[in-house]
C-alpha cells in the first residue's frame, strides 16, 4: 500500500508485489486540512480499500506513506513528521494511520524519486536529481546509486534553499525560499497580483495561466519568465554541487510544466551551470504521473519485505 499525503488531502493506492496497482482510493482534495483531517482521510481510504479487496488485505505486507514535511526515524523505528511549513506540530506517524501495523513514511519528494529509481525515468542512472514541484517544492537526491538521506534523514529540503536574500517570505518562517517563488501558491499569487482572474488554485489554473502565456498576456508571460528564470539558477547550482546524469522534474505543477517549457528549462538550467557538468545531463519528466508519490511510498514496505532476514549491521 502506498499513499501520496498531501496538505489537502490523499490519494491511497494498492499494489501486487509486481508494483502493478490494483484499486486506489482518494478523501480530500479541496482544502488546506489539519492532520487530524489527514489522519481520517487516510483511515476511511484504507477502510474502503479493505472493503472491495478482502483478500488482498491478508497478504498486505505494509502501508507506506509519502508526507509533506522531513520524516525523522529514531533508533527503535519510531518515526516522527515535521512539516513546519505547514504550521503543524510534530506528528507521530503511528497518529495518522491509528489501529495499523507496519507503517512506514518518508518525504514525499524522496518518495517520487524512489519510485523514478526503480522503474522510471532515472532507473539504471547513478547521479541524478528528482525534483518535485507541487504546492511546496521538493528534492530526491541520487548519490552514486543512493538516495540520500542526510545525519537525521532532512537532507535535500531544496525547497527552502534561499534564492534572494531577505526576499518574499515563505511559509516555513524564512524569507527568500525557493518555495516562496516556485511553489504552485506563489505563482498563482503572483499571475493574481497582475489583475488576473482565474478559477481555483490547482491543475487548471496553471493550465490557464501557461495557455494565458501562450496567446502573449503580459502578466502571464511575465509569471512564466519569472518561473524559468528561478528554476534555472536554482538548478544550475545543484548540477554545479552534485555532477547529476540526469534531472528528472515531477510533481503535479512540473508536470504541468514540463510539456511546454521543457526546452527553456533545459536550457536556463544550462546556462545557470559551469559548462562542463552544464553538458552532462538529460532533463526528462517525471514517469508515473500523479501517481509517482505513492508508487514510492508503497516500495518503502516492499524493501523492508526484501531486506527483513538481511543480518543487523553491527
Amino acid at each position: 500500500m502506498g499513499a501520496d499525503v498531501g496538505e489537502r488531502g490523499v490519494a491511497v493506492e494498492l499494489f501486487d508485489l509486481r508494483m502493478r496497482r490494483v484499486d486506489r482510493e482518494f478523501r480530500g482534495g479541496h482544502a488546506q486540512e489539519l492532520p487530524e483531517m489527514i489522519s481520517r482521510d487516510l483511515t476511511q481510504a484504507l477502510a474502503a480499500l479493505e472493503e472491495r479487496n478482502p483478500q488482498a488485505w491478508t497478504r498486505l505486507a505494509g502501508i507506506g506513506l509519502g508526507l509533506p514535511g522531513i520524516v525523522e526515524t529514531d533508533a527503535d523505528g519510531g518515526q516522527v513528521l515535521y512539516a513546519q511549513s505547514l504550521g503543524w506540530d510534530p506528528v507521530p506517524i503511528g497518529d495518522l494511520v491509528p489501529g495499523y501495523r507496519d507503517v512506514v513514511a518518508d518525504n514525499g519528494a524522496k518518495t517520487l524519486a524512489k519510485a523514478e529509481q526503480w522503474f522510471g525515468a532515472a532507473r539504471g542512472v547513478r547521479h541524478a536529481l528528482v525534483v518535485l514541484l507541487g504546492r511546496g517544492v521538493g528534492l530526491g537526491m541520487v548519490v552514486d546509486g543512493v538516495l540520500q538521506q542526510g545525519a537525521h534523514s532532512s537532507a535535500s529540503e531544496w525547497g527552502h534553499a534561499k534564492v534572494e536574500r531577505a526576499g518574499r517570505a515563505c511559509r516555513c518562517g524564512g524569507h527568500g525560499c525557493l518555495e516562496a517563488y516556485v511553489g504552485a501558491d506563489a505563482i498563482l499569487e503572483a499571475w493574481a497580483a497582475t489583475g488576473a482572474q482565474f478559477e481555483g488554485s490547482g491543475w487548471r489554473a496553471l493550465g490557464e495561466l501557461l495557455d494565458a502565456a501562450e496567446r502573449g498576456e503580459s502578466g502571464a508571460t511575465a509569471v512564466v519568465d519569472d518561473v524559468v528564470d528561478t528554476l534555472g539558477p536554482a538548478l544550475g547550482s545543484l548540477v554545479n554541487l552534485t555532477n547529476p546524469e540526469r534531472i528528472v522534474i515531477g510533481g503535479w505543477v512540473g508536470l504541468r510544466l514540463m510539456p511546454s517549457l521543457a526546452p527553456r528549462l533545459e536550457a536556463a538550467i544550462r546556462a545557470a551551470s559551469l559548462t562542463r557538468p552544464g553538458s552532462q545531463f538529460t532533463v526528462l519528466p517525471a514517469t508515473f504521473g500523479g501517481d509517482t508519490v505513492a508508487v514510492g511510498a508503497a516500495l518503502l514496505p516492499l524493501e523492508r519485505l526484501i531486506h527483513a532476514d538481511e543480518p543487523a549491521a553491527r
